[in-house]
């Protein structure tokens, strides 16, 4: 059941394991800093998040360290206000808590310090939460939203928004697996630096399967709520061009 299908957690490429997938940005640690030992496990617990925030604001937020997986935490259905982030190496995790306090929006956020088991069983609660909660749970919306969706027009393309960022396109099909999709058909989009977004495009066969697709909109991948809005050839062009 979609509902109850966790993402990977970190990508075999990751550097918390080995290798970087390509340079990295700052903060990260020399080869030799955890000789004898094995390195802590890089996550960071964020509470006092605007409720209406997104993993593009928590990235913002974290802006230069490199980030892994977001979780936001749910009761009943809930947001909480709280998220973990994983972050790609050990080092970092003390520069993600010089940000202790600082604003997202109004609201000064805290960052603590986390473990590895604590991740583990938000990510174990967050299943049982969709379950109990729903097995089409969804996020509540109003009468105005729908309405502009369904009156937009459908050309084929969708894009998706609320990404978790160790996404891959295997997801994105398993997500839409009642349409047959190729991978040449699945687009992530990148910010400036090279890190996902959050959002894809996806070009389904026809404008009648894109528009069927439609009733996947606030259904949950993994742990998280997934927003679709019908698109265009253009938009997505644009899109994807600003991650070159």
């Amino acid at each position: 059941m979609m509902g109850t299908k966790r993402q990977r957690v970190v990508e075999p490429a990751s550097s918390f394991f080995g290798t970087p997938p390509g340079p990295s940005f700052m903060y990260n640690p020399a080869p030799y800093a955890y000789v004898g030992q094995p390195p802590p496990f890089p996550v960071v617990k964020l509470r006092g998040l605007p409720f209406d925030c997104s993993e593009f604001d928590v990235a913002e937020f974290l802006h230069g360290l490199d980030i892994v997986d977001i979780l936001f935490i749910h009761k009943n259905g809930k947001f909480t206000g709280e998220a973990f982030c994983v972050l790609a190496y050990p080092l970092q995790v003390d520069f993600a808590l010089q940000r202790n306090r600082q604003n997202m929006g109004r609201r000064y956020v805290e960052v603590y310090r986390s473990k590895r088991q604590d991740y583990y069983k938000a990510i174990a609660n967050e299943v049982y939460d969709t379950r109990v909660s729903s097995p089409r749970r969804t996020m509540p919306r109003s009468k105005a939203y729908d309405e502009g969706k369904d009156s937009a027009e459908h050309t084929g393309i969708l894009r998706l928004r609320g990404l978790p960022f160790s996404a891959g396109k295997d997801d994105i099909i398993d997500f839409f697996k009642d349409f047959v999709l190729s991978e040449e058909s699945i687009h992530f989009t990148m910010n400036s630096e090279g890190r996902p977004t959050g959002e894809a495009f996806v070009e389904f066969a026809s404008a009648k399967d894109s528009k069927a697709a439609m009733a996947k909109d606030r259904m949950t991948l993994g742990s998280r709520y997934i927003e679709l809005f019908p698109s265009s050839s253009a938009e997505m062009d644009e899109a994807l061009s600003r991650g070159r």
